[in-house]
């Protein structure tokens, strides 16, 4: 059994966090103790050090404080920053998250000196080292660390957003070398674009967009789809061959998107004076995969499958159908009384020497 591909993607995001404290804890505690050695007493304040009580406390506060950000990012702060510039939300989060951090320095403080002096955390010698503590800069030193190890987490978290999860990896190296790798495209475009464009303007068309990319989001994260580019009012959205084909998940990315979009068709009449539609190609095949370009680089995906997935969503509209694919992908999708594949027609597609058979999907 496999995990929603949303809840995997939380767990992926909320372990960075984790990851980035622990990182920087654990850079904190060997500094410490390359300063102090085998001191019992930290030099500033007189309070008892340990360095094994020191790594067992700082890792493991880091982490769990880490993965608290994490949470907190994820699942509340960022849906209130959607429409924030990128400046503005890191000031803000870090102000919040900084009032966060000094609390939980202190708790860790007055757990920590109430382990070493074995008694309670509200025994006077406990409370006169945090507050000998938090009068000393060491105290304030240990806020300036902690504040940039929350930027850093922050910084990571929007420019992962920004650039895309494969994008970021590649920074990595992962696709520095071309790799060939299956893949399944989905190319869905709006109908009537052009008009709906002309009726609106250019600013009201753009708004539209956005609304229409935004709602889209969930419907992709949840069939563990990527985005691979926005190209004006077509996207492309992209699977490796296995998470694609796992419970069919790349033709039902289509069915949800256009649920998620009916169901707040009273909100695009009333913003918009429509609701949009749109109709999708897909097929399956080899690609190679691989960065490109010297002054800005990207990751781009090269094969005639991009270009047969463009050829095949072009033929929607002479089949007065909203999806068509290609029998390539028939064959590999798994039986599902959910929707329905009907074979149209054998066609020479533009541009192709051979002649494609598609298939037309109807929802139940």
């Amino acid at each position: 059994m496999q995990l929603h591909p949303l809840y995997k993607r939380h767990f992926g995001q909320i372990l960075s966090f984790g990851i980035i404290w622990l990182f920087f804890g654990l850079t904190y505690v060997m500094i410490e103790y390359g300063l102090l050695g085998t001191l019992t007493l930290y030099p500033v304040t007189g309070s008892l050090y340990s360095p094994k009580n020191s790594l067992i406390m700082v890792c493991v506060g880091g982490f769990l404080m880490g993965l608290i950000q994490g949470s907190v990012e994820i699942f509340w702060l960022k849906k209130y920053f959607t429409h924030t510039s990128f400046w503005i939300k890191i000031l803000f989060k870090s102000i919040f998250y900084l009032f966060f951090v000094v609390t939980c320095i202190i708790l860790l403080s007055l757990i920590n000196n109430a382990y070493l002096y074995k008694t309670s955390i509200f025994d006077p010698i406990v409370i006169d080292n945090l507050l000998v503590f938090m009068n000393k800069f060491v105290f304030w030193s240990v806020i300036i660390y902690i504040g940039i190890i929350l930027d850093i987490a922050l910084f990571y978290s929007e420019i992962k957003d920004y650039l895309g999860k494969n994008v970021l990896s590649n920074y990595l190296g992962k696709y520095h070398k071309p790799k060939q790798e299956t893949r399944i495209f989905m190319f869905l475009d709006m109908k009537s674009s052009t008009t709906i464009a002309e009726n609106l303007g250019h600013k009201k068309y753009f708004e539209l967009l956005k609304t229409y990319y935004a709602d889209m989001t969930n419907a992709i994260l949840e069939t563990s789809g990527e985005v691979y580019q926005y190209v004006g009012d077509e996207i492309v959205i992209t699977w490796k061959e296995t998470s694609g084909i796992y419970r069919n998940n790349c033709i039902h990315c289509f069915r949800k998107i256009s649920e998620g979009l009916d169901k707040k068709r009273n909100k695009y009449i009333e913003q918009f004076g429509l609701v949009p539609e749109f109709k999708a190609g897909y097929h399956i095949g080899m690609v190679t995969t691989g960065e490109i370009g010297i002054i800005k680089k990207d990751l781009i995906y090269t094969g005639d499958i991009l270009n047969t997935s463009a050829r095949i969503q072009e033929e929607c509209n002479n089949f007065n159908s909203k999806v068509l694919i290609s029998e390539d992908l028939s064959l590999k999708l798994k039986a599902d009384n959910r929707f329905s594949s009907i074979k149209v027609e054998n066609l020479l597609l533009r541009g192709k020497k051979q002649p494609i058979q598609l298939y037309q999907v109807a929802f139940n």
